[in-house]
């Protein structure tokens, strides 16, 4: 429910803010924001603030590390741990804010300066971690950690730094830091590199069509908003289809040109790896060859297993039998469904082999056949601003008993963007939530969450949480109309909101998503859940124009093709998992050149079976922005390991009652506010009461034996 609520009167906001913009420091960075929240002030951020910020920041940064290494008391908790958890702030700040920037609203001057500052702040992380003095004193703590009379988090907090540190490299001798360094310092450039390549080919691979009749179809929006992208792109009376990140490509669905679809599909796939200016696989090769040497000098065989070593999963075994154990069912599954649409084709007389580019447009007419409805059904129900208030908030309200409150005189980096504070039931604050939906060049692709300002008690501070999609902008005055795979998302990805919304804990290092990367997934697919529950998707879900509410037997046909099409979804997401641990499990000598990039992902492929054409990765190398520069390396299999998490848990909540508030009051207490301040499958346990199984995945995926 979008309960209003007012804490203080419009004009009375307004003054507040403008003197507090008017005594704000002429680099906003510079100073903790005098907003509600402590929300950046990004009406007044510019380029030319953030280098001078981080120059301070490291300074201070690096004075404050000094001081606690060379303090010459005897290593305490409070003068060590909780010290090095104080510092920073500046520094933190300004990064937050960059990041946001760089993912979300981005320009030249920033790709400039994100590559020239990745290697400094390499070199500035390394340059603590590494310290001797400081990681002596840590030492010194955690080997006589029982007897310190600690609380449970502290204790936590204590054991996460001395690990993180070893891990870090504090543990080598000086030689070998100095070649720890110059490994971070090359992957890092790198690594920029890489996510800066897929964002230019993403707005460089457009594909141009000539005429209207080509694009027959989509709807008259999505050729509204194609023929406005050409203008921009200078191109003006062709029409453009942008593309997203991910293989498969949104306008696949509905394109009745098959030229058409094999020209964005081929543009698609070929991203990264086809040379030019924005070609990856030189870059991942080396990418690729230096984590595998970084893992060397760390005591580990390959990257993989360094970076499994901290994961719920455990180790690479673990991780290889889940894919080996996902993969045949679902390229079964995947062949069956190929074989409908092939039928579909040859009684259209279509003769022609169901490819890639077809499938999606073929998938559409076997649901029609099958359910009695496409996707096209669906969208004039899902208007954007009332799927968020009506269906994820609504969902919010039930479960948590929080409300919400637009703030209109908060603003985000966009105009396009939403403000909300969120309270919880007894009508006190509990954070702000930013939404910033639609897609745009200056944009990475994909749907994510982040944390702006992160909850702990140590410093004061409330969450400011935003969720970020991709969802195409209409043309002035046109509804937003959401597929159902972006419904879900939204869904999705607020529920990683409330992971840092709810967040509960002390230190900063574990508020909110702090959690082993296979763990972050399981609490936000949860939340998909109430995507298509009744009771909210009747609350939700109603005609842009007339208000009717969605169908009953349309509701019904929804749910019950849930399990449709799951064979490729479940292949595309095996396929770029296995490509992913493959390049992390070689070792130094085994890593292909850039030549060689596409022929080790195409017998990868084939070594698990997973070589079928109609169904390419979700992402291919070269444009895998996930592992090669984002937090999921040899970690992607975390949204299948959430998965057997989050399947076991809906199975929980509806044996349990499912909406209600004792349900949600539970996995609050027992997990959302923990943060990474408990042992992950600890929690998962509190929560559930049993150990996890994959069964309920295979069910929920159409997977199991059962399963017709």
């Amino acid at each position: 429910m979008f309960t209003m609520k007012r804490s203080l009167r419009a004009p009375a906001a307004a003054l507040l803010l403008s003197a507090a913009f008017t005594t704000m420091s002429a680099n906003p960075l510079l100073t903790e924001s005098p907003l509600p929240y402590q929300l950046p002030p990004f009406e007044q951020i510019k380029n030319e603030h953030f280098l001078p910020a981080f120059e301070q920041g490291m300074t201070e940064n690096l004075k404050e590390i000094d001081v606690i290494a060379n303090n010459p008391a005897a290593p305490t908790f409070d003068n060590t741990i909780v010290a090095l958890e104080r510092s920073g702030e500046l520094l933190s700040r300004a990064v937050r804010a960059f990041g946001i920037y760089t993912g979300s609203f981005t320009n030249l001057e920033l790709q400039k300066l994100e590559s020239q500052m990745a290697p400094r702040f390499s070199a500035h992380g390394d340059a603590i971690r590494l310290n001797p003095k400081l990681f002596a004193r840590i030492a010194e703590l955690h080997a006589k950690r029982d007897s310190l009379g600690l609380d449970a988090e502290s204790n936590r907090l204590l054991d996460r730094y001395y690990k993180d540190y070893v891990r870090g490299g504090a543990k080598l001798s000086d030689a070998d830091k100095a070649k720890l360094r110059a490994l971070n310092t090359e992957i890092a450039k790198l690594s920029t590199q890489f996510s800066q390549n897929v964002l230019k080919e993403i707005n460089a691979s457009a594909v141009i069509v000539d005429t209207r009749e080509e694009l027959a179809g989509l709807s008259d929006a999505a050729i509204a908003t194609a023929a406005a992208a050409a203008k921009t792109a200078g191109k003006e009376g062709k029409f453009a289809i942008v593309l997203t990140n991910t293989t498969g490509q949104p306008p696949l669905n509905s394109l009745q040109n098959r030229a058409v679809r094999q020209r964005v599909m081929a543009a698609s796939l070929a991203r990264g790896s086809h040379g030019g200016d924005f070609d990856n696989r030189a870059i991942v090769s080396s990418i690729a060859k230096l984590r595998a040497e970084r893992a060397n000098l760390l005591g580990y065989p390959t990257h993989a297993a360094l970076q499994l070593e901290e994961q719920t999963a455990g180790s690479v075994d673990v991780v290889n039998k889940l894919l080996a154990q996902l993969a045949p069912p679902a390229v079964a599954n995947a062949k069956r469904e190929a074989a409908d649409m092939q039928k579909l084709v040859d009684a259209e007389k279509g003769n022609f082999k169901i490819e890639a580019a077809d499938w999606d447009f073929y998938t559409s007419k076997v649901r029609q056949a099958r359910y009695a409805y496409d996707e096209a059904q669906l969208r004039p129900y899902y208007e954007m601003r009332r799927v968020l208030v009506d269906g994820v908030f609504f969902a919010a309200t039930k479960l948590y008993g929080i409300t919400f409150k637009e703030r209109k005189d908060l603003k985000g980096y966009s105009p396009d963007m939403f403000v909300f504070e969120v309270f919880n039931e007894d009508g006190t604050p509990l954070a702000l939530f930013l939404a910033d939906l639609y897609a745009r060049p200056t944009k990475r692709g994909g749907a994510w969450a982040s944390a702006y300002v992160p909850q702990n008690s140590l410093r004061g501070t409330k969450p400011v949480i935003g969720n970020h999609l991709n969802v195409p902008k209409p043309p002035a005055g046109e509804p937003t109309l959401m597929t159902h795979d972006e419904v879900n998302t939204l869904f999705h990805e607020f529920g990683h909101a409330l992971h840092g919304m709810f967040s509960n804990v002390k230190y900063p290092r574990f508020a909110g998503t702090s959690v082993p990367r296979d763990f972050v997934e399981y609490p936000s697919q949860v939340n998909e859940m109430w995507a298509t529950w009744p009771e909210i998707l009747k609350n939700y879900a109603k005609h842009y124009q007339t208000g009717a509410p969605i169908p009953p037997a349309l509701i019904e046909k929804v749910i019950a093709a849930d399990k449709f099409n799951q064979g490729f979804a479940t292949t595309e997401l095996v396929a770029a998992n296995v490509i992913d641990q493959a390049w992390y499990q070689l070792k130094t000598s085994e890593v292909p050149g850039a030549d060689d990039a596409l022929a080790f992902e195409a017998a990868v492929l084939k070594k698990y079976g997973l070589d079928f054409a109609p169904v390419p990765p979700r992402y291919r190398t070269t444009y895998f922005s996930h592992v090669f520069s984002g937090g999921y390396s040899a970690g992607y299999y975390s949204y299948f390991w959430s998965e057997v998490l989050d399947a076991a848990s809906v199975d929980w909540m509806k044996t349990h009652g499912g909406l209600t508030r004792k349900n949600g009051d539970h996995f609050r207490s027992t997990l959302l506010s923990r943060g990474g301040s408990q042992d992950a499958m600890e929690m998962y346990r509190n929560f559930t009461g049993a150990e996890p199984d994959i069964k309920p995945l295979l069910k929920r995926r159409g997977l199991d034996s059962a399963s017709p």
